[in-house]
């Protein structure tokens, strides 16, 4: 079965319009997924270390090196997590079969869903550390923006994968009816139409004698069987 119009998407090969592309919610929610998660970690490596005293380079939130790790590393898988899928719904139409489209879209809603939840985790993460850092610890005077930025950030980015993970949801849902609905004839259970008999009709005609016969004249001789 061919992917005329499922999972949200028109018929397969179909050409791609840009600007139709660039103003669904979904595509706008992946460019701002996308921004976000470039402030995110871009905050936090250029501005999210200080020297306090020493050579050394502490994290700002409060000299935990794990927040800092975990804040670049889940805004440098969201930043091309983002590519991927931005790809992906370009060349969605041109995926021809219905499972791979169903595949697409369901990897689509397992890691929108899952990265909503660790950009909560972020949140929760790196405010509560921040908190806890103190001026006699960090000079907060260096960074603090930066830090801010990351926090706030990641807050948003919470909505907007969570955004993504219903829009992918809806694309499955709607794909769903469409294929039963295209594929219901081959349900083995539906009853077999019998083919189309016309009203049965009867002759009256009828034979005023046998075919193949012959009257007998009474008057003709008979053949009489020779004795030998």
């Amino acid at each position: 079965m061919d992917g005329v119009g499922s999972f949200g998407a028109g018929r397969a090969g179909s050409e791609f319009d840009p600007f139709s592309f660039i103003q669904q919610p979904q595509t706008i929610l992946r460019i701002l997924a996308w921004i976000f998660s470039i402030v995110v970690f871009g905050s936090i490596i250029n501005e999210g270390y200080v020297n306090h005293g020493s050579e050394r380079l502490y994290c700002i939130f409060n000299k935990n090196n794990d927040a800092c790790n975990y804040g670049v590393t889940i805004g440098l898988i969201a930043f091309l997590a983002c590519i991927f899928f931005l790809v992906l719904d370009i060349k969605f139409q041109q995926i021809s079969s219905v499972k791979d489209r169903k595949k697409a879209v369901m990897l689509e809603i397992g890691f929108s869903g899952f990265w909503t939840f660790m950009w909560f985790v972020s949140f929760c993460f790196l405010a509560n550390q921040w908190q806890r850092t103190t001026p006699d610890e960090l000079p907060l005077n260096q960074g603090a923006d930066a830090a801010r930025a990351a926090i706030a950030f990641s807050f948003f980015s919470i909505f907007t994968w969570a955004g993504l993970t219903v829009r992918a949801v809806q694309k499955f849902l709607l794909g769903t009816d469409m294929a039963l609905f295209r594929t219901d004839h081959l349900d083995g259970n539906q009853p077999v139409q019998p083919y189309p008999v016309g009203p049965a009709t009867e002759t009256t005609d009828t034979y005023q004698s046998p075919p193949f016969t012959e009257n007998l004249d009474s008057n003709a001789p008979t053949y009489q069987v020779p004795i030998y």
